[in-house]
C-alpha cells in the first residue's frame, strides 16, 4: 500500500456534533409538526443522506407511511417533502450553531495528519447554506478542513454516490482512490466510501449509529459502553466497512499503518 495522502471526513458525528444531534432534533420537530411521531430509529437509518433524501426516505418507511395515509388520505408527494423539506432547513439553520462543536481528539489528529503530509477533505449531508454556519463555529474552535463539498456541488447526487469524494480528490490533487480513506459515522459514509473506491473507515464513539450525547456515552459503565461501541462495530461491519475504529484518537496510527 502506497502513502496516504488525504483522509476526508464526514461532519456531523464524525469531527463536530457527538451522537449527531442537530439533524435528529430538527427531523423530530419537522414530523411532529405534520402529526406524525418518528423513533429515533427511523430518524437516524437515513442519517448521511442528503437532507431532503433522508425525509422522502423516513415518508416511505412502512409505519410512517401508512401514519401519512391514514392522516392525509393521500399518497406522499413531491409538494409534501418539499414542505417537510423547507420546515425542517428553517428549524436546522436555527440551531446549527450550537452543534459544531469539534468531538474528542479530532483536533489533535487533524493536527497528526497534516504533521504527517496527509491532506484533511470533507463531504457531507448538510447543503451550502448550513455548511456556512458549521464550517464558521468548527473555525473558531479550531478546526477548518483542506475542502469540503456538500450534495450542492455535485447536483443533488448526495450519498451513497461517491461524486462530493471525487471533488475533493480532484481539489486535493490525490493521485490514486487507493491513497485517500474515507471517515464518516453512518452507513451512508461506509457506502459513499466504498462506491468511490476509496478507504472506507467508520468511527464508533459519538457516532450517528450509536446516537448517544457525550454525557450519556460518558455516564455509561466500561462493560455497557463496550456493549454499545459491539453493537456499533457490528452496523459498520456488515455496512462493508474496511476498517473501524473507536475515536479520533486511534485514527493517526492507522494512517501511519496503511502508508507502509
Amino acid at each position: 500500500m502506497g502513502k496516504i495522502e488525504a483522509v476526508i471526513f464526514d461532519w456531523a458525528g464524525t469531527t463536530v456534533d457527538f451522537g449527531c444531534f442537530a439533524p435528529v432534533q430538527a427531523f423530530v420537530e419537522v414530523f411532529k409538526h405534520f402529526g406524525i411521531e418518528p423513533t429515533m430509529e427511523e430518524v437516524r437509518k437515513p442519517m448521511g443522506m442528503l437532507k431532503r433524501d433522508h425525509i422522502k426516505t423516513m415518508l416511505y418507511m412502512d409505519r410512517i407511511h401508512k401514519l401519512w395515509l391514514e392522516k392525509y388520505g393521500h399518497e406522499v408527494t413531491e409538494e409534501d417533502i418539499d414542505s417537510l423539506y423547507n420546515l425542517f432547513e428553517d428549524k436546522l439553520l436555527g440551531i446549527l450553531d450550537q452543534f459544531a462543536e469539534p468531538k474528542p481528539y479530532v483536533l489533535e489528529a487533524v493536527q497528526k495528519l497534516r504533521g504527517m503530509g496527509v491532506k484533511i477533505g470533507s463531504t457531507t449531508g448538510y447543503t451550502d447554506k448550513m455548511m456556512e454556519i458549521v464550517t464558521r463555529e468548527a473555525k473558531e474552535a479550531g478546526y477548518e478542513p483542506d475542502a469540503w463539498f456538500s450534495p450542492d456541488s455535485v447536483g443533488n447526487a448526495g450519498r451513497p454516490y461517491p461524486f462530493m469524494v471525487f471533488k475533493n480528490m480532484e481539489v486535493l490533487k490525490c493521485s490514486s482512490v487507493a491513497s485517500v480513506v474515507k471517515v464518516g459515522d453512518t452507513v451512508s459514509d461506509i457506502k459513499e466510501g466504498l462506491h468511490a473506491g476509496v478507504i472506507s473507515v467508520g468511527v464508533v464513539e459519538g457516532s450517528s449509529e450509536m446516537g448517544l450525547t457525550q454525557a450519556e456515552y460518558e455516564a455509561l459503565t466500561e462493560e455497557e459502553r463496550d456493549a454499545q461501541c459491539r453493537r456499533t462495530e457490528e452496523i459498520f461491519q456488515a455496512a462493508g466497512a474496511d476498517y473501524i475504529i473507536r475515536n479520533m484518537e486511534a485514527l493517526p496510527k492507522l494512517i501511519e499503518d496503511l502508508s507502509k
